[in-house]
């Protein structure tokens, strides 16, 4: 298919301050759009001004959100050159998300063609002041004008962009974590491991908590035992205990991280002991009172290394490496970052240049 491209004729004001963009505050003069009919599949991939959508009342999606999301980035190098950081992951994992909300999969080469389009016509607003990129934000979502629960037989799929800073205002500074004991995020055999809109309005709740606790994220447990470590609100984590990095395993209501991925070739590739398993809370606390929980932080392709500096447990006050960035997460960030601004050289094949 070729994708049609209609410019607008209103450029919008560019923030001239590119050290107080915040995240997810602006957004660029266009945005892709493909429609899909049954009958028909995807069709008419277009360019077209940023704009409003026209939907029905009725709409499927704002009753039953059938709707599913990414979210990439495009990073500006020091010689200019515009890149992401490995798209055919977000787009393998959109069809994952896809086939569980029952929707009709996306092409994949063609949606990676689509991202690199759309940041080709918008990339005067690809920033490149230090910590700076370009959030792509692919979605999926229903549009039937119907009342009644059945899949849906129309959508939109479409990608906006929005020139971003740091997630966490304080950047790389740890964050403190609030464990959730009472609401639960995900089961397995539901949606956890997508990244389906729904999941990130169950966890407003528990994150409530957090913030009037003065915690920044909600730290979840899975929703059976209430005892096993899942995933942060935005991010998935990671745990040094004695020399040994620990993850929660991908056990079906944990979302498959393409910056978590990362992280793991990364740190296997230095010769760290990287598992997988199931972590209990109970043994995080042992490894805190014993003095082995040496590092913890978050990984997320917003923020990409969240360091924890304190985990709260009920009445119990975890602080992590004395509330300071720890030498294994800064290594990631230093590494991860740096691949994607083009500072270090990619061994491992992860960048793509919007014009390949």
């Amino acid at each position: 298919m070729e994708i049609s491209i209609t410019r607008t004729a209103n450029p919008k004001q560019k923030p001239t301050d590119e050290s107080k963009l915040g995240f997810g505050m602006y957004y660029t003069d266009h945005m892709f759009i493909m429609n899909y009919d049954e009958g028909q599949g995807w069709h008419d991939p277009r360019i077209v001004p940023y704009g409003p959508f026209e939907l029905d009342p009725a709409a499927m999606v704002l009753h039953y959100a059938q709707e599913i999301f990414e979210g990439l980035k495009a990073y500006r190098t020091a010689d200019g050159t515009i890149q992401l950081f490995r798209p055919e992951k977000n787009m393998a994992r959109m069809n994952v998300s896809c086939e569980r909300l029952c929707i009709p999969k996306i092409d994949e080469e063609f949606a990676i063609k689509a991202i690199k389009t759309l940041v080709d016509v918008d990339r005067d607003w690809v920033p490149s002041a230090e910590e700076t990129s370009l959030y792509i934000r692919p979605y999926i979502f229903a549009t039937d004008a119907h009342i009644g629960v059945h899949a849906t037989k129309h959508l939109i799929f479409a990608i906006i962009l929005s020139p971003v800073g740091a997630y966490y205002p304080n950047g790389i500074e740890p964050v403190k974590i609030f464990v959730e004991q009472k609401y639960v995020r995900a089961v397995i055999g539901g949606t956890g491991f997508t990244k389906a809109g729904a999941n990130y309005a169950i966890s407003l709740k528990g994150q409530e908590e957090a913030e009037r606790q003065g915690y920044i994220q909600t730290l979840w447990l899975d929703g059976v035992e209430r005892k096993y470590i899942e995933e942060v609100g935005s991010m998935n984590v990671f745990f040094k205990i004695n020399g040994e990095i620990i993850t929660p395993a991908l056990v079906g209501s944990i979302l498959g991280g393409i910056t978590r991925l990362s992280i793991i070739e990364l740190l296997r590739s230095k010769g760290y002991k990287v598992t997988e398993r199931r972590l209990s809370i109970d043994e995080l606390v042992e490894a805190y009172n014993t003095g082995k929980l040496e590092e913890a932080w978050g990984t997320g392709t917003a923020a990409v290394i969240s360091p924890i500096g304190e985990l709260k447990y009920g009445e119990l006050v975890m602080p992590i490496n004395s509330g300071e960035i720890g030498e294994v997460s800064q290594m990631c960030y230093d590494t991860l970052t740096g691949i994607q601004w083009g500072k270090i050289k990619d061994e491992f094949g992860w960048t793509q240049s919007i014009d390949e």
